[in-house]
Formats: structure tokens, sequence, C-alpha cells
């Protein structure tokens, strides 16, 4: 049969290759060179959905990663199938799988520019006498038949520090910082992972994938990741990796100690016995070089205006309402202060009733927002959860005469914000069940309940009560995120010390400028650190209706990698307009994952197109190619934001460089790899602050360069936001109530750091705010 599932059994093959058959390098594989009685072997790096050709052919996609070098994109090449050989084939291929074909006919690749593979492509059809030979990889226990290759590939691994631009690579690394998996503005999921090694060098890792098991299953900070074909590239000096074509994780408990059990984001994978020696050095390394005892604490433990990760058992879960959800969670101990329970209806929260009121004096209610709140309705009752970044806010109802603590999961993934669900064989869960199992239910029913919040079970008399309340008004309104090891240093020390420093301070607002908040919102240059007033909306209209006097070129219609549209509109103008959308395995996507390019259109047109599509960029046309407009006009919109480059520092490029990412295996779309292809360098929306500072030795001018830290908000959403507007007037407000004596104003505990600015004539030292966030609780 022309396509074959070879075994292997105890090292030999119950099928051979026919004798007459020769092994042909991928380097030999070119146009007039004899192919006959000759076969390649390559491992299934990537393969397509089958399809139907025009005439009804059926048609199926592999990509071969050569056996010489399992990392390089050149080193690889296109197999396309044609027939019921292609039906056949789908049906049982599988990712990692070895790969021989014979019998094809070898041609020029039409796509070779555009993906970077071999320039040929092999071409197979059972009337062509074509043959296929697939040696599987275990996919389940229930399938011995098939095994692997008797010798696994050989990988290379590259340490952080050795990384370049436009490589894909093999790396291990510890995790200093991750994002939990959260729903992208497109379909796919998203997950951003910071990693270190002994080389003391940082990488910033953003993975895409519509699976969301496929995404690497990070549980904590130091954990220790093996990644497979991460593509690097330079942004901004740094480089960054991001999710290729064949990407693949391997995930392991960094505890010294601790069993050397991969958790993978693919059912075939590798792990050679030498690795488990690279899992030990790590985990040794990252125990005395990296702080990886992050924010955990347990119920018992907590207090007002604090941000931890909970390690728990879900045992109820109910809607509130469309942009919030309610998880009830236990871990075994009780929490010391007064608890809000979340009023739901009963026959609107799951859960085991009996569960529920046994452990009802343990539980407390944690209440999740926004994009947090569709994992929140698919976790299972009884599972285990390690929710991240949980905030607990100090309130009281109206008629309640004593305070009680909420918990919330906010909106966002700032400070890796989320819910990761853990394994029953996580050594973190195993803990937690012992833990559960030994917990006396009867003695926390026998107490009072800590959500009656009455005020003989809280506390001992009045003035405790006064004590608390005061220690609650004392709390400072911001946050700090880093460096927890500083103390407090008064203003006059800094005054009076040399730059550059590090401070920690506990001090007063008493003034900012500019007052009219939408006055702070700049544009930065990160690479020649320039600064620039966001341009006028009416600006943009102007070169938009400059730009549609020159009609589209109809010879630019159509391409390899986007179809065209174009028509006349019907007022007097009879403006042109052309449309062009960018395809994807020569297909068109859904429009929430589609870019396209449009000629001709107004501002008001382009606003409806971002309001349906993911990205919307302006263009024209030119004798040869279309490109972007005005330097001053943006070279990208998504959802209500328009992206600016740097006049000064871009160097933009064709416009056809974009097919670039079309070819990738899942277009991301995002606007920093958009820009990098595109020649420009983006300008960042920021805010710009003066900040005078007040405590008992003196005045501090204090400046805000933040892009969405200090006020957890977006500067590049707030001038288009109404809502976002009024929430960062509230928090001025709260940080500086109008009105209010300086005894009266709320204190805030921040970083600030000293720098120097010199040039010929003067020399200044000016003061920043760094690694300090406003507590969400303020508003």
């Amino acid at each position: 049969m022309p396509v074959q599932l070879l075994n292997i059994g105890k090292g030999k093959s119950e099928t051979l290759l026919p004798r007459h058959l020769q092994k042909e390098d991928l380097k030999h594989l070119r146009e007039g060179f004899d192919h006959t009685n000759k076969y390649f072997q390559g491992i299934v790096a990537l393969s397509y959905p089958l399809t139907k050709l025009g005439d009804g052919t059926d048609f199926f996609k592999v990509v071969l990663q050569g056996l010489d070098n399992l990392c390089s994109r050149t080193n690889s090449i296109n197999i396309l199938i044609h027939g019921k050989m292609a039906e056949d084939c789908a049906k049982i291929i599988h990712h990692g799988d070895t790969f021989i074909v014979a019998g094809y006919k070898l041609a020029k690749s039409p796509t070779a520019g555009l993906d970077g593979r071999h320039g040929c492509h092999l071409e197979l059809s059972e009337e062509a006498g074509s043959a296929i030979y697939i040696y599987g990889k275990p996919r389940t226990t229930a399938a011995p038949e098939t095994a692997s290759l008797s010798v696994a590939p050989k990988y290379v691994y590259t340490p952080l520090n050795h990384l370049k631009d436009g490589t894909i690579v093999n790396l291990y690394g510890v995790v200093k910082f991750f994002k939990p998996p959260y729903v992208s503005k497109g379909t796919d999921y998203c997950s951003v992972v910071t990693l270190v090694d002994p080389s003391n060098v940082k990488l910033t890792c953003t993975l895409f994938n519509g699976n969301l098991d496929s995404l690497p299953k990070i549980y904590k900070v130091g954990d220790i990741v093996r990644f497979h074909r991460i593509k690097i590239r330079e942004y901004n000096g740094q480089m960054q990796g991001i999710t290729g074509v064949g990407f693949a994780s391997l995930t392991f408990d960094g505890t010294v100690g601790a069993p050397v059990v991969p958790r993978s984001s693919s059912k075939v994978y590798t792990f050679m016995d030498e690795e488990q020696k690279t899992i030990e050095e790590l985990r040794v390394w990252a125990a005395s070089n990296l702080s990886i005892s992050g924010p955990a604490a347990k119920l018992s433990g907590v207090r007002p205006m604090l941000y931890f990760d909970l390690t728990c058992q879900l045992v109820g879960k109910a809607k509130v309402d469309g942009s919030s959800f309610l998880l009830k969670v236990w871990d075994g101990t009780k929490c010391p202060y007064p608890t809000w329970k979340v009023p739901v209806e009963a026959r609107d929260l799951e859960g085991e009733k009996v569960v529920l009121h046994q452990l009802r004096n343990l539980t407390v209610d944690v209440l999740v927002y926004d994009n947090h709140v569709q994992l929140a309705k698919s976790l299972k009752i009884g599972s285990f959860l390690r929710i991240y970044s949980i905030h607990t806010k100090q309130a009281s109802a109206v008629d309640e005469d004593v305070s009680h603590i909420e918990f919330h999961l906010h909106g966002g993934t700032c400070y890796g914000r989320g819910i990761g669900v853990l394994p029953e064989s996580n050594l973190d869960v195993k803990e937690l069940k012992a833990f559960l199992e030994s917990v006396d239910l009867a003695d926390s029913q026998s107490t009072e309940s800590m959500s009656s919040v009455e005020l003989d079970s809280t506390f001992n008399n009045v003035t405790d009560l006064e004590s608390y309340l005061q220690r609650c008004q004392q709390l400072p309104v911001t946050v700090l995120t880093d460096h927890q090891d500083l103390n407090n240093t008064e203003l006059k020390t800094i005054l009076n010390s040399t730059a550059p420093q590090q401070y920690r301070i506990r001090a007063k607002l008493r003034t900012y400028k500019p007052q009219k908040l939408y006055q702070s919102i700049k544009l930065h240059c990160s690479k020649c650190n320039s600064l620039q007033e966001v341009p006028d909306g009416d600006d943009f209209d102007f070169i938009l209706q400059g730009s549609a006097v020159t009609a589209p070129n109809p010879e630019l219609h159509n391409t390899s990698w986007y179809d065209s549209v174009m028509w006349t509109t019907q007022d007097q103008k009879q403006r042109k307009i052309a449309i062009h959308f960018v395809k994807h395995d020569e297909m068109l996507q859904q429009p929430e994952d589609t870019l396209l390019m449009i000629e001709g259109g107004t501002l008001k047109e382009l606003w409806k197109l971002t309001k349906r599509f993911k990205c919307v960029i302006p263009v024209r046309s030119t004798e040869d190619d279309l490109e972007l407009l005005d330097p001053s006009a943006p070279f990208l919109l998504q959802g209500n934001i328009k992206y600016y480059g740097c006049k000064q520092c871009s160097t933009p490029k064709p416009i056809k460089s974009l097919s670039s990412i079309a070819a990738e295996q899942q277009p991301s779309w995002e606007p920093t790899e958009i820009a990098q292809v595109l020649g420009i360098v983006p300008l960042q929306y920021v805010f710009i602050m003066k900040f005078t500072l007040v405590d008992a030795t003196g005045a501090l001018n204090v400046y805000l360069f933040d892009y969405e830290n200090f006020f957890q908000i977006p500067a590049s959403e707030i001038l288009t936001n109404n809502s976002l507007q009024q929430k960062m007037q509230m928090t001025m407000n709260t940080l500086c109530p109008p009105g209010r004596k300086l005894d009266d104003l709320p204190w805030l505990e921040c970083f600030i750091k000293s720098y120097n600015v010199r040039d010929t004539m003067t020399h200044q030292v000016y003061y920043q705010i760094f690694d300090t966030t406003v507590a969400e609780g303020v508003v």
C-alpha cells in the first residue's frame, strides 16, 4: 500500500524498506538531479488540515525537518500529497513521527521566499507511484504496537546569554515570573513567562496557542521549563521568545529533591537520562540565586490590603453578574478576620450542599472579574487551584458596625493575576489534601462563624475595635511590587544624598501636574528616548483624505498572501476604496483573527473595521508595492488604539514584509511583531506626571513615568475610554483629595530613584517613582 505505518519491536522493524531505495540528504534535493530509487527521511514538524482542491482532489501538506539540524527552518521542506494518499496519510500522521517518502516529484517551491524553507518541495500521489513510510512515536499506553525509533534525536540547548535575533533554539530556564494562560484579544490563549539561567540573563517569552493544554504547565515561580523550537527576536535591545513552528515544552518542579516528572504540552516528547542532571543543576542554582518564595499565604495569615497567591480547593461557584463570578474555596485554615459572603441565590450556587454547609466557617468567597470569568466558569467542583495575586480589601456594609475582608481577583494580567488548575499529582496538592483530611470539622462548626461579623466573636472590647479601624485607615494607598528589603528613608536625607540611588519612602501627595489628566499621556520612543504629544485625530483624518486622492493600483491586488476587493463610493467624490485581506495557509481567516489593509478609507470607516477585524493598516499604492502612509500617521489600528512609529528611528520596509508573519503557524498579529517586520520603531503611550511629595522632614518633586503599572490602567487605552478616565480621576482624588488638610491626606508608600542630568552648563538631580502601584481597593 502507498502509505505504511512501520512498527519497531525490540529494536527491529517488522516491515523493511525496499532494498533498492537509497537515502537522499536534504542538501542534494535539487532540480536537475535523478531522484529515482531515492528516499528522503525527516521528522514531522508541522501538518496542515486535509483539504480539497478546486477539482475535488484531496490535498494534504506536511513540513518535514531534516535530521541533521532539528532547529533550523532552512533545514525543513514542504511535502505536498494528493489524492487518496493524502486522505490515508492525514488519518495516521502525528507531530514528531519519522516520515519517509519515495517516488516523489521535486519542483521549485513558490513559497520558499515566504516561509524560509527549502527552495524545492516534494509532490506525491498514487498515480506517480509514490510511497510513504511512517515510523510512529508512542501515543498512548493502549497502542503498544506503535513504538518510537530506537535512536532519539540529540538536541542542543542554548544558554540565555548566547541567544541571537532571528534564530530558533532549544533552551532550559528557571521561571522568574509568569502570567497564567489567558484568552488573548483573538481566539488564542496567551501566556507570558520570564526565564533566567546561570548566565544571569533574562528572557521574556510570549506564547500563543489555540489549545490551552499546549501551553507550558507552569504552577509557580521556580519551576523549570524546557522549550523546543522557540523563536528568538530582538526588540528594544532585549531578546524575546515567541512561539514558532513545532514549539513544545516540558515543565518540572523546581524544588530540590522533588521527583523529576515532566509536565508536557504535547503527547509526544523525548526526555533523555542526561537531562535529569540538567534539571538537578538548575534546581540547586535557583535555590541559592533566585528568590522563589513568592507571596503565597494561608487563609489564616491574610490581612487587609494584601496581594498573595492561594493554593486551595474549590467547593462552590456561582455567577454573580456579567463581569464577575464567585468561587468558594478553602485551604483548611480559618481567616482571622470577618469575611464577606457574596449574596447569591441558593439555586445559582453549584456544589454539594452538605459539603458547603460543613465548611461554611472555613470557606471564603473569592470574586473574580472580567477576563478571568470564562476560566472560572469552566472549573470543576473539587478541583485544586492556585489563584495568583488575590487582593484582600477591607470594607464595610451599610448595616454593619464592623468592617470585613473581601477577596478579589481583579481583571487583567498585571503581576501575574490568574487562575491555575493543579493536578492531584502536584506536590503542593498532595500536601494540601493530606492537611484537609486532617482538619477537624467539628471544631470549626462549634465556633461562631466569622461571616456573621459579630463584635464579640472578633474583638475583645471597643478599644480593640477602634485600634483595628485606625490601623486600617493608616494603611498606604499604594503597593510596593519589589525590593521589600529596603527601609524607609526621610525626604530630607534623600535631598542631601548624591545620585544615583534607590529609596523607599512614606509620604503624602501635596500637589500634582498636570491637573487635566488627559494631558499626562505622551508618546515615548525607547530607542532615542524622545517624547512627543499624541497627534490629534483631525491630523490623521487629513492624511487619509490626502492619500485617497491616489487611486488603488489594481496590479497590486490578489497576491499569494492577500485577497483584495475594490469598489467606488456612491457620493459625489466617488472615492475608490480597496481592502486587502491577509490570508493564512492560502485561506482567509475569521474576522477576529484577520489583519487587513485599506486604501482610500476615511477615519470613520477605519474605526468601523477595527470593531470587526483584529488589525487594520492604512496603506497607499505605489507602482511596485503597497506602502505605509505619512510617518505622522499611525501604522496600525487595533481595537480603539492607534499605534505610531518614531519618525527619527524608523526605516519603513515594504508592506510585503508582512507576508513573513502570515506564513507562521499561528500568526499573532501583535503590534510589536508587526512593527518589527515593517521596520518601525514603535512609540509607546506613557503617563508623565510631576508629584510633590511631603513628609515631616521636607518636600520632594518626583516624576511618574509609567506605561500601565502605577494606575493599573494602560496609558494606550485611556484617551478613548471614558470609564478609564473616570477611574484615573477618582484615583488621583483619593491620592490627593481636593480641599483636604495635609494631616488628612492618605499615606503613599513608594520606591523612588535619583539620577543625574548634565549638559555643558548645568547639572541637576531628578527623582522618579518605580515599582509602585496604586492599591485597587482605594477606588
